[in-house]
């Protein structure tokens, strides 16, 4: 299958994607929240709007315009995929069949009904696929890694993959950064951000940097729309253990009945719990984000005025072009020897 044969059939993914019945919809929505408490029908939705937005002819071409179009020989490429999300493992898919490789992935038990959902509507699309996508329990034999995991695993798969070429992922999160001039407004469209998907994604924002004597009030009152989360049992179940750490460790935190605030240097921070931290200028926020630069996923700020941060509300829409940890993938997919 060359190249152009790939591309023209993930643009027709997207447009399958973007066509499927309600009864369709209702039917793999509801097998995905079967097999994982955390992918409700909405946040099923908001992954599949999210792939089908960059999975358009013209703007997988545009992008794939940027890397060496000859045809390679195909090797066998592993993908450990994550399950924190729906459908976070389908970036690398695309990204592996569209350089010539051929997929051997660990799928996540967490996340196997969708994968498998996408797989058959590509092979559906082209038969072709059925030797390019292969979804294994063991990653035995391949000639190249790519694995996305938290910091303790992703030193074994360093370990593990050590000898042939490979990209390991660590731990990330997101983060906002507050000037605070921002209207109420700004601040709910941020609330997307920290709220999708529960804040289980890497682009989740789960820490704000917020100038001294910030009046939190605003910011929590207009996040007051996603109070609905706090009936979803998971969720509920780690706002109450969390709120609970805090009372017990006497630590000062802002309770808005389903989310909490708390003054914290760490950039990651539990369900249901948001971090904050003071700047005193702006070179001080500039310092603090520098420190933790191999750590942030991507900084958020209102209408991303901020210097290569993007704009509230948009973390969960990533560009095909946005690579994980800032690695260009096709690139190094291309390289391999």
């Amino acid at each position: 299958m060359i190249r152009k044969e790939r591309i023209n059939a993930f643009a027709l993914l997207g447009q399958k994607i973007k066509n499927l019945t309600n009864e369709e919809l209702t039917d793999l929505t509801d097998k995905a929240r079967n097999e994982n408490g955390w992918f409700t029908p909405e946040n099923v939705n908001m992954a599949l709007v999210g792939i089908s937005k960059f999975l358009d002819q013209d703007t997988i071409e545009k992008w794939q315009a940027k890397y060496d179009q000859q045809e390679i020989t195909p090797k066998k490429v592993g993908v450990a995929m994550a399950g924190n999300i729906p459908l976070v493992g389908f970036h690398d898919l695309l990204c592996v069949v569209l350089s010539g490789n051929i997929l051997i992935a660990k799928v996540s038990s967490q996340d196997s009904v969708l994968m498998n959902f996408i797989k058959d509507k590509l092979i559906d699309t082209n038969r072709g696929f059925a030797d390019l996508l292969y979804f294994e329990e063991r990653l035995n034999g391949v000639e190249a890694m790519i694995a996305t995991g938290s910091d303790n695993t992703s030193r074994y798969f360093e370990y593990y993959f050590r000898n042939i070429p490979h990209i390991i992922r660590k731990n990330r999160s997101s983060c906002a950064v507050i000037l605070g001039e921002e209207k109420a407004e700004a601040f709910s469209i941020l609330g997307k951000d920290v709220f999708s998907y529960f804040g289980l994604g890497c682009r989740n924002v789960s820490k704000i940097y917020v100038p001294e004597k910030f009046d939190f009030i605003p910011l929590i009152k207009s996040w007051e729309s996603f109070q609905p989360l706090i009936n979803h049992h998971k969720f509920a179940n780690n706002y109450d253990y969390q709120k609970s750490i805090l009372l017990v460790n006497q630590t000062h935190f802002y309770d808005s009945g389903f989310f909490m605030l708390t003054e914290n240097q760490n950039l990651v921070s539990p369900i249901s719990t948001v971090f904050y931290e003071y700047y005193k200028d702006q070179n001080d926020l500039k310092s603090k984000l520098k420190a933790q630069a191999d750590k942030i996923q991507c900084i958020l700020s209102a209408n991303g005025w901020y210097s290569e941060s993007i704009p509230f509300g948009q973390a969960q829409y990533p560009n095909v072009n946005d690579y994980a940890d800032g690695v260009d993938t096709m690139e190094f997919l291309n390289s391999i020897e």
